[in-house]
């Protein structure tokens, strides 16, 4: 009986160490390095999506206001990850002048099919960024609790945009699944290459 309850006790000690060690873990430098760059480089694409629709709604027009807002925090999101590359010296992705012309062709393309279209472009877009704010939220460490709160902070205004999307109307534009699916890869694609080009 003695050798069963010590083994129990050791046991919860092992579970108890293991708590406390992942309540203090410590993020790696080239994860770090990965998260900033690449949410950088979203950040930036997101806001020639919404210029590219911008472009061809207006900014006085009903949609182009709501749009603007949309805009408005994305600008505030890039500003915020302009300072983090200088404050953790992050090399940002050498693929932001192709960001800058995919993001504008893509919200500009998506608008001229219409307004719920530019929506579920939107609703694409902002699904997989709040997905992938959410992973980097695991993988930070407590060493970065500033960062956590600012991904936590705009992945809450990305969902937003995607419910933005959604009340107007977004899965009723034509060919809503296939569109989503497409952007969606492009989304998913962009992060993996900016993580590391």
């Amino acid at each position: 009986m003695l050798c069963i309850y010590i083994k129990i006790m050791a046991s919860k000690k092992k579970k108890a160490s293991k708590k406390k060690s992942s309540s203090n873990k410590i993020t790696n430098r080239e994860v770090l390095e990965e998260i900033i760059r690449v949410d950088h480089a979203g950040e930036y694409g997101a806001t020639k999506i919404y210029d590219g629709q911008i472009a061809i709604f207006g900014k006085n027009s009903k949609l182009g206001k709501t749009i603007q807002h949309m805009a408005d925090q994305e600008q505030e999101h890039i500003e915020k990850f302009n300072e983090l590359i200088l404050e953790h010296r992050v090399r940002p992705t050498a693929l932001l002048p192709l960001w800058n012309v995919a993001g504008f062709a893509l919200g500009a393309s998506t608008a001229l099919m219409g307004e719920k279209a530019a929506m579920a472009c939107t609703v694409a877009v902002e699904k997989v960024i709040g997905e992938h704010y959410q992973e980097q939220l695991n993988l930070l460490g407590d060493d970065h609790k500033d960062l956590k709160k600012t991904i936590s902070k705009f992945r809450d205004d990305e969902l937003e945009h995607h419910d933005i999307g959604i009340e107007h109307d977004a899965e009723n534009a034509p060919g809503y699944k296939v569109m989503s699916k497409v952007i969606e890869l492009g989304c998913k694609t962009a992060i993996a290459i900016s993580k590391k080009v």
